[in-house]
C-alpha cells in the first residue's frame, strides 16, 4: 500500500499537488473498515495497553541532539576556532540518574530523568529535497510522502481504533501550531489530518492555548440554543449538496459526527479544563515561558478531563525555534528556557496527581542536526551565496546548523516505559551516527501504539486495499523499552 514515489528533484509545488490530490481523494473515500486477521493475512494480537493518554511534546525544526540530550565534547566560543572541532556548544551535566549527561539550560529536565527512558538511537531516513514538510509528515504519519491516500495522523489512528476516553473531551487535541500564515501551512495541514478516517477523529486544534477555553464556548453573543439551530440548518445544507460527488456518505457523516462532539463539549462540564485561567496561580507561572509552556499546562489538564491524544508544539515556522540555520546557540539558549520549566512540571504534576504511569509522554522531533555539516554557519534563506566558513568568526556562527538523521533523540517517561534508562547510543566522534540499537520511525511508532494497546498489524480496508497503522505492518515494538 505504500507506493513511494522519488522525490530528488521534486519541486515545492509538485509536492503539494500530489498531497493535494491525496487529500481531495480521501474526502470521496467509503468508510475505511478494520481488517480481520484472516483478511490482513497478519496474526493480530493487541497487547495489554501500559498507557490510556499520550502526550507528544513535538520539538519542530529540527532539536539537535548534541546540544541537548547527547552532549558529545563542548568547545567554547571563540574567534578563530575551526568549525569542524565543535562538537557540542553547551557543557555536559549531570542528572539524577548517573549514568545519564544532559546538556546545560535543561537543569529541570535533568532532575526528572529518573521517570524517563532516553533513546540516543532514533535514525530518520534521509529523504532529499523539501525536508521538514516531508520529515514533519513521515514522522507523525509513519509514511513517506506523498503517497496516494491522506494518512492519518498518529493521534488519529488512535482516534479511531480506541475512541475517546471521555466521550465529551476530543480525543485527539493538537496545541500550539498555527496552520496559516508560518510559510508551509499547506504542508502542516497534510499531516495534521485525519485522513482517510474521517474529520471526527481529525486534531482539535488550538494554536493559543491562553485562548482555548474561548474554543468551547458558543461564539459571543450567541446563546446555546442558537448555535444548535444553526447547527441544525448545516446538516440541512450538507443534505442538500449540489456536489455530492466531492465528498462521500461516510466522509459528511463523519463531519456531521464531529459537529455533533463539538456541540456537546460546548454544554458539558469538562470544558472548564480548556481554561488555563483557572489553574491555581503559583502552578500557572511554572508553566508560563511562552506558549509552549501553557500549551503543555493545558495537555495536562486536558489529560486529566479524559482526553486521549494532545500534541504540544513548540510550532514550526521556516528559519525560527529548533530550525536553527543561523545563531544556532544564540536560539537554542532561548528555546531551553521555553521549554526545560513546563517539561519538568508536566512530568511532576502527572505523577503528583496519579497519572503518569498510565500517561505517555514523548518528547521527539523530525532529525538532528550537526554544526560542520552545513559548511555555512549562519546561513540564512536571505544569504545562502554567502563563502563558506570553516573558523568560527562570529558567535551566530556558533551552533548547530545542518540537518542530520543519521542520530536523533526522543525521551519517554511513564505510559509503562522503564525509568532512569538508557536506550542505545550514537558515535563518539563524528559523524554522530546512530550505533547501537537503531531505532526507526515506523519501530517507534511500533513502540507508542505497543504502549497504548494497539498492534503494530493493525489494518484497514482503504479502497480494497489494505492500509496498515505502521507502515506496511512491519513495525516491531523497542519491548526492551517497557518495564
Amino acid at each position: 500500500m505504500s507506493t513511494n514515489f522519488s522525490l530528488e528533484h521534486e519541486t515545492r509545488r509538485e509536492f503539494l499537488q500530489k498531497m493535494a490530490a491525496a487529500s481531495a481523494a480521501a474526502l470521496m473515500m467509503r468508510e475505511p473498515r478494520l481488517l480481520s486477521a484472516a483478511e490482513s493475512g497478519e496474526k493480530i494480537i493487541h497487547p495489554a495497553a501500559t498507557a490510556d493518554s499520550c502526550i507528544l511534546l513535538w520539538m519542530g525544526g529540527g532539536m539537535a541532539a548534541p546540544d541537548t540530550f547527547d552532549p558529545k565534547r563542548y568547545v567554547p566560543f571563540k574567534a578563530g576556532v575551526p568549525v569542524k572541532e565543535v562538537e557540542s556548544t553547551f557543557p555536559a551535566i549531570d542528572t539524577v540518574v548517573d549514568n545519564i549527561k544532559i546538556t546545560q539550560g535543561l537543569e529541570n529536565i535533568a532532575l526528572v530523568m529518573d521517570r524517563a527512558s532516553l533513546i540516543r538511537s532514533h535514525v530518520l531516513p534521509d529523504l532529499g529535497s523539501i525536508l521538514h514538510s516531508r520529515h514533519q509528515y513521515h514522522w507523525h504519519t509513519g509514511y513517506v510522502p506523498p503517497q496516494t491516500v491522506a494518512c492519518p495522523h498518529i493521534g488519529a489512528w488512535l482516534a479511531r481504533i480506541l475512541g475517546p476516553k471521555n466521550p465529551v473531551i476530543p480525543p485527539f487535541i493538537n496545541i500550539g501550531q498555527r496552520l496559516e500564515g508560518v510559510g508551509e501551512q499547506e504542508e502542516l495541514k497534510a499531516f495534521t489530518t485525519a485522513g482517510f478516517l474521517g474529520s471526527e477523529f481529525g486534531p482539535m486544534n488550538l494554536p493559543f492555548p491562553e485562548e482555548a477555553a474561548q474554543s468551547v464556548r458558543p461564539p459571543k453573543g450567541m446563546e446555546l440554543g442558537r448555535f444548535e439551530s444553526r447547527n441544525k440548518l448545516f446538516r440541512k445544507l450538507l443534505d442538500k449538496s449540489p456536489r455530492p460527488e466531492f465528498l462521500s456518505d461516510y466522509q459528511q457523516e463523519s463531519m456531521l459526527h464531529a459537529m455533533d462532539n463539538a456541540y456537546r463539549l460546548l454544554g458539558a462540564k469538562e470544558r472548564a479544563a480548556f481554561d488555563i485561567s483557572l489553574e491555581p496561580k503559583e502552578n500557572y507561572d511554572k508553566y508560563d515561558t511562552g506558549r509552549f509552556g501553557r500549551g503543555c499546562l493545558l495537555a495536562r489538564r486536558l489529560v486529566e478531563a479524559g482526553a486521549r491524544f494532545v500534541e504540544v508544539t513548540t510550532e514550526y515556522v521556516p528559519f525560527l525555534n529548533w530550525d536553527t540555520h543561523a545563531n544556532g546557540h544564540t536560539t537554542l539558549t532561548a528555546m531551553k528556557k521555553q521549554i526545560d520549566q513546563p517539561i519538568a512540571q508536566l512530568i511532576r504534576d502527572l505523577e503528583s496527581r496519579g497519572l503518569l504511569d498510565r500517561t505517555l509522554v514523548i518528547l521527539a522531533s523530525e532529525f538532528s542536526r550537526d554544526m560542520i555539516m552545513e559548511g555555512k554557519p549562519g546561513s540564512t534563506a536571505q544569504d545562502q551565496a554567502t563563502e563558506r566558513v570553516d573558523v568560527l568568526q562570529e558567535l551566530k556562527h556558533y551552533g548547530q546548523h545542518r540537518h542530520f538523521t543519521g542520530g536523533s533523540c526522543v525521551v519517554m517517561w511513564g505510559g509503562g516505559v522503564k525509568r532512569g534508562f538508557l536506550y542505545g547510543a550514537s558515535a563518539p566522534q563524528r559523524p554522530f551516527m546512530a550505533i547501537e540499537k537503531p531505532l526507526s520511525v515506523t519501530d517507534l511508532h511500533a513502540t507508542i501504539l505497543t504502549a497504548m494497546g494497539v498492534s503494530p498489524k493493525t489494518a484497514f480496508d482503504v479502497e480494497q486495499r489494505p492500509f496498515y497503522v505502521t507502515e506496511d505492518g512491519k513495525g516491531t515494538p523497542a519491548m526492551e523499552l517497557f518495564a
